[in-house]
């Protein structure tokens, strides 16, 4: 936004004599950062908790560059999501400071404030094939401020690994469930635990899985209770959703 045009505006908000809060509301509401080919929404986080997070598959090289610029100017944290490794590479030289990137993940972070993690968040995978998934989901929840703890590799083919863990499960505040082939494991884990699940599935299976449809209708129809579902590989999504469950959680303990 222009800089005098933003002056602007905060001296009529000073001139109505609004209450911080309100001052807060109208600020959410303020204008995009224009790039032609995306419209930057800085004010996201005022709005809905959440600051803008870069899609990162699909885009061009500029494009990413220009984005990822556009939210380090304006000093917000970083978070692109589904970055492959060789798009990284292509702009792995133009990025600014402090950019990590994990190619298991596919996530670039940059944070430049530091949080107190809050609650406790488990992450549970089927297989090592689900990693991918699970990671996006870690990284995403501890991104916006959770504490997240990982159960990998305790797919139903071997419930005993997961009921190894029945302790770690009990203690979660919310967990997330990475599952493909049958996604079986998410029914497990709601019928064991008091606690929200979020399941996830992925398109990780053989031909009749159709890259994860079958996981995913399988989640759908869980017979436990409690049990809610996201896209197929959306990792990040379930981050998103468990870290505002987290959130309430903490609320409700103060």
């Amino acid at each position: 936004m222009d800089k005098n045009k933003l002056q602007i505006i905060l001296q009529n908000l000073y001139d109505q004599k609004l209450s911080p809060d309100e001052v807060i509301k109208q600020l959410a509401t303020l204008p995009y950062e224009n790039l032609d080919f995306a419209k930057i929404d800085h004010h996201r986080s005022l709005r809905n908790g959440f600051a803008e997070v870069v899609y990162g598959k699909g885009k061009t090289a500029d494009q990413l560059v220009a984005i990822i610029q556009s939210l380090y100017k304006a000093k917000s944290d970083i978070l692109v999501t589904k970055l492959a490794h060789k798009a990284y590479e292509n702009i792995q030289q133009e990025l600014p400071p402090g950019c990590i990137y994990d190619n298991i993940s596919l996530t670039l972070v940059s944070k430049k404030k530091k949080v107190n993690k809050l609650g406790h968040i488990v992450i549970v995978s089927a297989g090592t094939a689900d990693m991918p998934i699970a990671e996006e989901a870690r990284i995403t929840s501890e991104f916006f401020g959770s504490k997240a703890e990982k159960l990998f590799d305790v797919g139903v083919a071997g419930i005993h690994r997961l009921l190894d863990k029945i302790n770690v499960l009990r203690e979660a505040r919310v967990i997330i469930v990475i599952a493909g082939m049958d996604g079986a494991l998410a029914s497990v884990v709601g019928g064991l635990v008091s606690s929200p699940v979020i399941a996830v599935p992925t398109s990780i299976g053989y031909g009749a899985s159709f890259n994860g449809v079958s996981a995913l209708l399988a989640m759908l129809n869980s017979c436990a209770s409690g049990v809610a579902t996201v896209n197929i590989d959306n990792g990040f999504g379930a981050g998103c959703i468990a870290h505002k469950i987290n959130l309430l959680g903490e609320k409700n303990n103060h």
